[in-house]
């Protein structure tokens, strides 16, 4: 699996971890950024990481900054993107499992980094259970993004 991976300065020191972490499993990682810890907006590296998701640059996408929430809000804005904030693992698998969350969004400033490691690998291991409920509501989420509800 090709994962996208990209942080701000916040998250910049997970990000480095979890690439080194993805690709010791044998995941083909695609990092696109920040490269330091300078102060960078968030916006900007989740836009990309979403940008390379929809054009099918890579399967999932991981996103860190210092709560998630800024990372997951600008990546949501983009139509086909469900980047859902993931601090256990369970929430990892099942939004995978339940909503095809196509990027996991974690807050090096809220959980440990070992926990981050977890919680990685949780969500990459999920597949969408395709079960009819779920369908159901993913269209239902796909209406809202065309404006049909």
């Amino acid at each position: 699996m090709k994962v996208i991976i990209g942080s701000d300065h916040a998250g910049f020191k997970y990000k480095t971890v979890l690439v080194a972490a993805l690709q010791e499993k044998g995941y083909k990682v695609i990092d696109l950024g920040t490269d330091t810890e300078l102060p960078s907006d968030y916006p900007d590296h989740a836009a990309d990481v979403a940008r390379a998701i929809i054009t099918k640059k890579g399967e999932k996408g991981i996103l860190v900054c210092g709560s998630a929430v800024g990372v997951s809000i600008a990546a949501n804005k983009f139509k086909g993107i469900r980047a859902g904030v993931c601090h256990d693992t369970y929430s990892a698998h099942q939004s995978v499992e339940h909503d095809d969350v196509n990027i996991l969004c974690m807050g090096e400033r809220v959980i440990g980094v070992e926990l981050a490691k977890d919680i990685a690998f949780a969500f990459l291991s999920a597949e969408f259970s395709r079960e009819e409920r779920h369908v159901k509501r993913l269209a239902k989420i796909t209406s809202l993004e065309n404006n049909e509800l």
